[in-house]
């Protein structure tokens, strides 16, 4: 199991960081006006990710990764470019948890003490840090909030704070920079998924990430498997 276990940990891991712009810069993303679908994407009435579902009306392929996988009907309800900005935000912090998620168990500085992740937030709370995080990222939020406006009323890119010291979209074509968003909603998306099988392996087996690689504990109640 353990060789399964570090294979799969090995495909995750080249997927996670893989390169790709975090925050799409706003000179490198296309027009907020331009919603031209990309026809390509959709072949008949029926979804290319779930064939046996119809494609939601209002998923038409104009944002990169939108392959039409919407089996609860979320985009009939809420604005696309309003759900699209909340994926991004959710991805991005989410892409710097796993990473934080795994470093700190790997490393701590000398000056703190260390603690298994699941138990930091109690920590947190007890020494007043949580509440410093939760004030900080409410004054994000609030200016979120406004860049969220500009968004429905069409006047910005979904995700797009103009954001890229390393000049990474800089002087690249449109296509070049269409790979770039879709890397990043791909990482995106998979780095929620992976921080919350880390959270959730957490509270079952007691155990690291890292730990789990080396000392594998099946989830108790279930058969340990073999694939290999």
């Amino acid at each position: 199991m353990f060789r399964t276990t570090l294979a799969l940990a090995a495909v995750a891991g080249a997927a996670a960081f893989a390169p790709a712009p975090a925050f799409a810069p706003k000179a490198s993303i296309r027009a907020a006006t331009n919603t031209a679908p990309r026809m390509a994407v959709f072949q008949g009435d029926f979804s290319e990710s779930v064939p046996f579902l119809k494609t939601p009306t209002n998923l038409d392929g104009s944002l990169p990764g939108d392959v039409g996988f919407d089996p609860l009907g979320f985009s009939e309800v809420f604005d696309i470019r309003v759900l699209r900005e909340a994926e991004l935000k959710h991805g991005r912090i989410a892409m710097l948890a796993t990473l934080g998620y795994l470093v700190q168990e790997a490393y701590v500085f000398p000056f703190f003490d260390k603690v298994p992740p699941i138990q930091a937030h109690d920590v947190l709370v007890k020494s007043g840090g949580m509440s410093q995080i939760l004030l900080w990222t409410s004054f994000l939020e609030i200016f979120g909030g406004i860049a969220l406006f500009q968004t429905i009323q069409g006047r910005r890119y979904p995700g797009d704070f103009a954001f890229d010291p390393l000049g990474l979209s800089q002087g690249k074509n449109a296509e070049k920079l269409e790979r770039y968003q879709l890397a990043e909603i791909k990482h995106s998306r998979l780095a929620m998924l992976a921080f919350s099988g880390f959270v959730h392996q957490g509270f079952i087996t007691k155990q690291g990430v890292l730990e789990q690689l080396g000392n594998f504990k099946p989830i108790p109640g279930f058969p340990e498997a073999t694939f290999f």
